[in-house]
């Protein structure tokens, strides 16, 4: 199992217009964030490689995780650390034919039955969503909840990172369930205060962990 840390963010330049993807992570970098993916559908091919390259080794001089969300080719361009796939996505097996044993393989999963199939299949993390009502990304099915995340934790053997609508009002709900990290977006983007929202929020996930509060 491939060891990595347990805040993660998301880039999004839909949901906020402030910054662009490479200043979300400059943010990152500098307030304790473990791991970035780059999540952009729109853009030229060309031009997502050459953003995806200066990201990587951005992430790569301060020790960030770097993982590209859908594009495996892209992925391989820039070096980054691995990729996210979604359910429409190439299969994790294929990618793992390109990417290899090392680089990093997260899948979604919005149910036992697929967080299982994607662990068969090699990835080495599961994204598990949307636990909260969310605005970031339009989802048709209702929130999973507390609940559900924590069959899913009891069940799964790799780790489970719990993404939807967490913020600093539900963050400790969601790690009493056990899970191994969070995945945020709007709760940094959209605050008035990124920094300091990013830095409250590690301080509570490790914090937890380790029973300080």
């Amino acid at each position: 199992m491939k060891n990595f840390g347990r805040l993660y963010l998301i880039t999004d330049t839909n949901i906020q217009n402030k910054l662009n993807h490479y200043e979300i992570a400059k943010l990152a970098v500098k307030n304790g964030v473990d791991i970035l993916q780059l999540r952009e559908k729109c853009l030229p091919s060309a031009e997502l490689a050459v953003i995806s390259s200066k990201i990587s080794k951005l992430c790569k001089k301060n020790g960030v995780t770097f993982l590209v969300n859908d594009r495996v080719d892209i992925a391989v361009i820039s070096d980054a650390d691995g990729v996210h796939l979604g359910n429409s996505d190439i299969p994790v097996k294929d990618a793992r034919k390109i990417l290899g044993k090392r680089k990093i393989i997260g899948a979604t999963a919005h149910n036992l039955k697929e967080a299982l199939l994607c662990e068969k299949n090699g990835a080495d993390y599961i994204g598990y969503g949307h636990i909260y009502p969310t605005k970031t990304k339009f989802k048709p099915q209702k929130p999973k909840g507390i609940k559900n995340l924590k069959k899913i934790v009891n069940k799964i053997k790799i780790p489970v990172i719990a993404i939807g609508g967490i913020s600093l009002l539900n963050i400790e709900n969601v790690l009493s369930t056990g899970v191994h990290g969070i995945a945020v977006i709007g709760a940094v983007l959209k605050s008035k205060h990124p920094s300091i929202e990013l830095k409250v929020l590690r301080k509570k996930i490790y914090g937890y962990k380790y029973g300080n509060y």
